[in-house]
């Protein structure tokens, strides 16, 4: 079992197949992420102004995993956060950029 998400680290939890995985946007995970998806402040401000796409927050969530559990690929991932819908999703894409924003 992992520990669970701690927020004083800027870490968030998603739950996906039953199992709460844990985002860390941590400099290694988010300069992949930055490699992927172009620069972080540009996907802030597609954010804010609601032009986040889905697979922007799936590649950003794939990236800030603090580990991958067995039998989770991307496409996992990817159709978890889907069936999820973005309103449930928003709370901690806020929290990964606030993070990205903040700096810590």
């Amino acid at each position: 079992m992992t520990a669970p998400a701690n927020p004083m680290r800027g870490e968030a939890a998603v739950r996906v197949n039953g199992t709460d995985l844990v985002l860390r946007p941590s400099f290694q995970a988010l300069v992949a992420a930055e490699g992927e998806l172009g620069p972080l402040f540009a996907l802030v401000e597609r954010a804010v102004a609601g032009r986040l796409s889905l697979a922007e927050t799936v590649a950003l969530f794939w990236h800030c995993l603090r580990e991958v559990p067995e039998g989770v690929t991307r496409e996992v991932l990817g159709e978890a956060l889907a069936a999820m819908g973005l309103a449930k999703l928003a709370p901690v894409v806020r929290v990964l950029l606030s993070q990205i924003l903040a700096g810590r």
